[in-house]
């Protein structure tokens, strides 16, 4: 149908993929041609698919598409790709976006955004709904942690002590210290366990569940 807008969809839970379907299929002007459950074969479909938009989900049991987002992008340069994640993380958002990303939306979305969310990046315009926006504002100007401060917050999230994460490091236990004291400045906590649920909900480390 001329003027029809392709949109293949890379989710691996069922139930989320079936939603998007049942919207999708109510519009004249937007054929969801395809679905896929997991990111090796969503990769092959989207190289033979070759949509409009695609739609990805954030996480899957064994990869995180943020990291193949460049895989997609050295494939088809003007890729036009959603990213649909379970919730809202200012770290995975921007990472995305920096990536190349037109656009993020949560499982959550109602219909109606969606549907905005696919008809503007078709348009070629960026899609941030207002409230991940301004998510995204409230951490414009923090400090980021550098790689050696990430591998030690993903441990204290893993639950390692200082002592654990010194010899995993090959490192003093002062300088863990050290670490530790920076990456609680820059995400503003004071103790382990706000490190940690601070880390998961902004998406500053991967947890796999």
């Amino acid at each position: 149908m001329a003027g029809t807008t392709t949109v293949f969809l890379i989710e691996h839970q069922p139930i989320t993929r079936l939603g998007v379907r049942a919207v999708l299929d109510r519009e004249s002007d937007i054929d969801l041609v395809d679905d896929a459950a997991n990111a090796a074969h969503g990769f092959a479909k989207f190289r033979e698919l070759k949509p409009d938009v695609t739609i990805l989900g954030l996480r899957f049991p064994d990869s995180c598409s943020i990291d193949d987002l460049d895989n997609y992008f050295k494939e088809d340069p003007k890729a036009k790709i959603i990213v649909l994640a379970d919730h809202a993380g200012d770290a995975e958002i921007s990472k995305a976006l920096k990536k190349g990303a037109v656009g993020y939306i949560c499982k959550d979305v109602s219909p109606e955004e969606l549907l905005k969310a696919i008809r503007a990046v078709a348009a070629g315009r960026k899609y941030i709904p207002d409230d991940i926006a301004q998510i995204l504002s409230e951490h414009i100007g923090n400090e980021e942690l550098t790689p050696t401060e990430t591998t030690v917050l993903r441990m204290i999230v893993g639950g390692m002590s200082n002592k654990e994460i010194a010899f995993a490091l090959d490192i003093s236990e002062n300088t863990v210290k050290s670490h530790v004291q920076n990456v609680f400045g820059k995400i503003g906590v004071s103790d382990r366990t706000s490190a940690a649920t601070t880390a998961i909900k902004r998406g500053l480390v991967r947890v796999d569940l």
